[in-house]
């Protein structure tokens, strides 16, 4: 019996008498602890990636007050894109003021914007209208300065900021974006003054102005296919946690194997 016993260790370990080591065990929770965390993950990104409550077709298309959708300040969530609003206020005559390098039906113009005060202390950007030369969206802007001041009703939609750019070295005042910030910096008694971040573009242009191309945006894809990619990456690191484990208990294995057959030899 102690020469069958003797001649039962000539033989090397298996690779499950490895992998059942302490060690390796040990290893082998870590790995379920990491694939834990990135599996996680992966049901998060896709918990983001399908809107289970998407907005109704048409919804961009229903006039609802701007007071009742967003507050001063407040960023615009991607479902009010483009939404129909319904405003009311006065324009302060001294802040009409025209941006170039903007296209109505593929053509290059100008838009004429305004502060509409809303509330006391309280303003939106607007865009009321497109020209197609500087000389008309000046004339415009003069004209509209001239009016006599009193509460108009405004129907637009609700449009994201699209950003401060630098101007040009040579008209420090001049705008080629629509960005309520940068109309900020030029506007008069801003002191404490609430200010929209998304701005609206009028349906309806004032006499001398072209009403603005803005069509109704498209429907999206309640399904966010970036977000399901995202999911699907976590999901293989989940699954490499284990190969990595895998493949060290082995090379761990293998070595232990070379050494014995060296001994052997």
């Amino acid at each position: 019996m102690t020469e069958q016993a003797a001649a039962a260790q000539e033989f090397p370990p298996t690779l499950r008498e490895v992998m059942l080591r302490g060690r390796w065990i040990g290893v082998l929770l870590l790995c379920l602890v990491v694939a834990g965390v990135f599996a996680w993950l992966g049901q998060w990104q896709l918990a983001r990636a399908i809107d289970t409550d998407p907005p109704p077709p048409g919804a961009t298309e229903q006039v609802s007050p701007l007071a009742d959708l967003i507050e001063p300040g407040q960023y615009l969530p991607e479902p009010l894109g483009g939404q129909k609003v319904t405003t009311s206020g006065e324009w302060v005559a001294e802040d009409f003021i025209v941006i170039s390098s903007r296209f109505n039906g593929g053509e290059e113009g100008y838009w004429v914007t305004g502060q509409l005060r809303v509330a006391d202390r309280t303003a939106i950007a607007v865009a009321l209208g497109w020209a197609p030369t500087r000389e008309q969206a000046d004339a415009a802007a003069d004209a509209l300065a001239r009016q006599d001041a009193s509460e108009v009703e405004l129907t637009g939609r609700l449009i994201d900021d699209e950003g401060v750019e630098l101007p040009p070295a040579d008209d420090v005042f001049a705008l080629t974006r629509m960005s309520p910030a940068a109309l900020l910096g030029q506007w008069h008694d801003v002191e404490q003054l609430d200010v929209y971040r998304p701005y609206l573009a009028s349906l309806a242009a004032p006499s001398g102005l072209v009403d603005i191309d803005s069509p109704a945006p498209e429907a999206k894809s309640p399904i966010n296919w970036l977000n399901i990619f995202y999911a699907a990456e976590w999901a293989i690191f989940a699954g490499f946690a284990f190969y990595l484990w895998y493949r060290l208990a082995k090379d761990a294995w293998e070595r232990e194997v070379e050494d014995f057959e060296d001994a052997h030899a």
